[in-house]
């Protein structure tokens, strides 16, 4: 039985090997780990999936930036022991991930991956026709979701790498 939980330090291990398994070192250069660097994702909003004792799947969720001032979250890598996909462990993680990002009060999520499999998940291209990353992206790729109506509605303009609102303020001072 698969068992959902929050990462745990001891997890890290596990997790970058089962990343670099399911995504290779290819991924460092792909625009959107910009805005890890550097920036440690959501311990919230970090979790694992385990099965007797293995660890078989990890979803993580990193904060963002919109237009420099719209708090976002970025959703990735979500990554399956590919030994064991199809078993539905990624939609498990999927779908604990985004209902604990909306009961802890965030409303935007954003992603770069296959829309045939997010679509399910509420995920759209059209939000990300107003939105621009900086570096090159494959726009059928580039997904949005609003958690609350509307929030993804009339969202435009750069996604940026998060910066703690108060050093955000100080650039304002």
């Amino acid at each position: 039985m698969t068992t959902l939980m929050l990462e745990r330090p001891e997890d890290g291990p596990a997790i970058e090997t089962l990343i670099d398994t399911a995504f290779g070192a290819e991924r460092f250069k792909k625009t959107v780990y910009k805005f890890r660097d550097g920036v440690p994702p959501i311990p919230a909003l970090c979790f694992v999936a385990y099965d007797v004792g293995k660890l078989v799947g990890s979803l993580r969720f990193w904060p963002i930036l919109v237009n420099g001032d719209t708090e976002a979250i970025l959703l990735g890598p979500l990554a399956v022991d590919p030994a064991r996909r199809g078993e539905g462990i990624g939609v498990a993680l999927m779908w604990h991930g985004l209902a604990e990002a909306q009961r802890q009060g965030h409303r935007i999520v954003i992603l770069v991956g296959d829309y045939d499999y997010y679509a399910k998940f509420g995920f759209r291209r059209e939000p990300c026709d107003r939105l621009d990353l900086p570096g090159w992206v494959d726009r059928k790729r580039f997904l949005a979701r609003g958690l609350v109506p509307g929030a993804v509605d009339n969202l435009s303009g750069m996604i940026e790498k998060w910066v703690p609102e108060a050093e955000r303020r100080k650039d304002v001072a």
